[in-house]
């Protein structure tokens, strides 16, 4: 395959797979058991169990 041909299939089905990916996900997190689990992951970074320097 040359480059053009490359960077035509890129541009074009690319464009398709990278939006369908970002609609799969925004789906799965409009879905109404994702709120829970969405603010779970949110508050990781602030939980502390005690171990660590912190």
């Amino acid at each position: 395959m040359h480059y053009d041909s490359l960077r035509h299939f890129a541009d074009s089905w690319g464009l398709v797979y990278l939006f369908a990916i970002f609609a799969i996900v925004g789906i799965y997190m409009l879905r109404p058991g994702a709120r829970e689990r969405a603010r779970e992951a949110a508050l990781i970074p602030l939980k502390h169990e005690g171990k660590g320097p912190l």
